[in-house]
């Protein structure tokens, strides 16, 4: 176990969640990033959320990325979504900055693995993600970021820079007292598969997604190399 000395010191936040383990690894996706995977103690639900952590590099409010488990995106690389390469281009920028990606087992917002599939059945007959989610006696969305909440807390870290085109994201997050400075958009990873998809996003949940047009990428890392406020 192994624990880097530039670490944010722990904390016992108000709701008791605590550091359980720091482990040290390497990541082939982030160009051999020496990294930390944190466990945890008392978090407010009972899943298996982990922290990838690196100092921050640059002096910056440490970059944050909240990112939900997407079995199809992240590990099979399944086009249907823009989960994978959200992910590659959060742990990228973590190898870049440093900061911490948030891995939250939140599968289909929060529905599970087996009821995203099911969603993707009802998504084949046109109907969006959310209301597919709804046709299935679920919520549309139902994740609650109080975990990643009572994790950031946990590392100390309070006052943050948020990688998300979510606000609800940002949202939640500073209902829970975590001082998020600013929304730092992800890039546009549209494909033919995934169009139906991000639109859905824009026009049901106001992520910020520049659809039609790659102009985004360029504010994105105006704002990661601190050129925006």
């Amino acid at each position: 176990m192994s624990t880097a000395s530039a670490a944010p010191r722990a904390d016992a936040g108000s709701d008791g969640a605590t550091v359980r383990a720091r482990v040290a690894i390497t990541l082939g996706r982030a160009r051999g990033l020496r990294a930390e995977l944190v466990t945890f103690h008392g978090l407010p639900d009972a899943g298996e959320h982990v922290a990838c952590f690196v100092p921050p590099r640059d002096g910056t409010v440490p970059l944050v990325r909240l990112h939900s488990e997407c079995l199809t995106g992240d590990l099979l690389g399944s086009t249907r979504c823009d989960c994978g390469p959200q992910l590659d281009e959060a742990l990228g920028a973590l190898a870049e900055h440093g900061g911490a990606v948030l891995y939250l087992r939140q599968e289909g917002r929060g529905i599970g693995l087996y009821n995203k599939l099911d969603a993707y059945l009802l998504q084949n007959a046109r109907t969006d993600t959310f209301e597919a989610n709804r046709l299935l006696g679920r919520g549309a969305d139902e994740r609650d970021y109080g975990v990643a909440a009572a994790m950031l807390r946990a590392l100390g870290l309070h006052r943050i820079r948020l990688l998300t085109n979510n606000p609800d994201k940002v949202r939640q997050l500073r209902d829970h007292g975590i001082d998020v400075t600013a929304a730092v958009p992800t890039r546009l990873h549209l494909t033919d598969d995934n169009a139906a998809y991000l639109t859905a996003k824009a026009h049901t949940t106001g992520h910020t997604l520049a659809l039609g047009t790659r102009a985004n990428e360029a504010e994105t890392s105006d704002v990661r190399n601190g050129t925006r406020a």
